[in-house]
């Protein structure tokens, strides 16, 4: 048996009528830039996520970084990010001009660790990005009241978790911004790239969408240097015809993570608990092996399609060579990136494939511990 890491075929398939109707609607409206399905599905997804405000845009990252100037960052600052994340989270940083500082994860969670931010924060210091890594929402309330007594913003970056909830309320509004993506392997995808920021600040979702708009509110008249960053009509009626069954696809993950949860628990790492697990997105089901590489190519040879998330930290990356962070100087972010392998865990695997998955990773295990 083969099971793919993720089969986006099925969803297209389970929604074709309605994504079909969706695309078609767009075609026979004659409007291809913004319009009435931007707006609609704005509107729908800020219903969902309990925000006041959607602005979509071209992509995650630059969702990040039109929420970042918005915020008016710039040179010279300092922005706090996670040491363990796609480089994405960093890259905004440092398109807006400003620094990324990492901060490192605990031993037992991927997100940032909040008791370490404190102890980073500078005169420079202007926001914290935390990222609600795989799908887990990360630990906001600190978050918030460190931001909050030392005046700075908290932009969350949930590119991975659409329809996670943190405390009761669905991640969307915690922070002064959430920067989202939409490509197509998300929870809620695009058949493209697609993002947006949502934010209950009605001032800063007008400068997002100004900063996204040529730097334009009025056409012609140009009020900022600006970027051509918008979310596409064709895409924003394929997400709104997607967004009504995200919970119902979330829970199948759900379900499905809980199943290796039970399986793996005595042979891997497997955080989160089962308190954090509440609100967990499962974008990505995330294991710890010391020999990963070869339990991916195990896997692999048993029709198990696996990938890793992140294989190498930004901090290491040729990009930030310049930060002079040689090896060694995030132990955290460096021992996830030789240790973690992804499952797969899409909404449309088959029981069959679940059972597959988990035999496969049991006699891998047992395999490597006999060697």
């Amino acid at each position: 048996m083969n099971v793919p890491f993720l089969d986006l075929r099925s969803t297209y398939l389970e929604l074709q009528t309605e994504i079909d109707e969706a695309v078609q609607r767009v075609l026979n409206s004659g409007s291809y830039i913004g319009g009435a399905e931007v707006e609609a599905f704005e509107n729908a997804f800020a219903s969902f996520c309990g925000a006041s405000h959607v602005v979509g845009v071209a992509n995650g990252l630059d969702a990040l970084k039109l929420a970042l100037l918005a915020l008016d960052v710039g040179p010279g600052d300092e922005v706090i990010v996670p040491s363990h994340t796609f480089i994405a989270t960093w890259l905004a940083v440092s398109q807006c001009g400003a620094t990324p500082v990492p901060v490192e994860p605990t031993a037992d969670a991927f997100n940032i660790d909040p008791q370490q931010v404190a102890a980073r924060i500078t005169p420079k210091t202007k926001g914290i990005i935390p990222v609600h890594l795989y799908g887990e929402p990360a630990e906001l309330d600190p978050l918030i009241n460190i931001a909050n007594r030392h005046g700075l913003f908290v932009l969350e970056d949930a590119a991975q978790a659409h329809g996670a909830v943190y405390r009761g309320r669905r991640i969307g509004s915690h922070g002064h911004a959430v920067a989202w993506s939409f490509y197509p392997g998300k929870n809620l995808g695009a058949f493209g790239d697609g993002g947006a920021v949502s934010t209950r600040d009605e001032s800063l979702a007008r400068r997002v969408r100004m900063l996204g708009n040529y730097g334009s509110r009025t056409k012609y008249v140009n009020d900022a240097i600006g970027f051509n960053s918008r979310l596409d009509p064709i895409q924003a009626a394929i997400l709104r015809a997607k967004l009504p069954r995200i919970d119902e696809w979330n829970a199948r993950r759900s379900a499905i993570a809980e199943q290796y949860t039970q399986a793996f628990g005595p042979l891997l790492a497997t955080p989160p608990g089962p308190q954090e697990r509440q609100g967990h997105a499962w974008h990505l089901y995330v294991i710890r092996h010391p020999d990963r590489d070869r339990l991916q190519q195990q896997l692999s040879d048993a029709g198990v399609t696996t990938l890793i998330h992140y294989p190498r930290p930004p901090h290491q990356q040729e990009a930030y060579a310049s930060l002079g962070r040689g090896v060694g100087s995030l132990p955290m972010a460096e021992q996830y990136a030789s240790t973690v392998l992804s499952l797969p865990i899409g909404p449309h695997l088959t029981p069959a494939q679940v059972d597959h998955v988990i035999e496969a990773v049991a006699n891998s295990v047992a395999s490597i511990s006999q060697a």
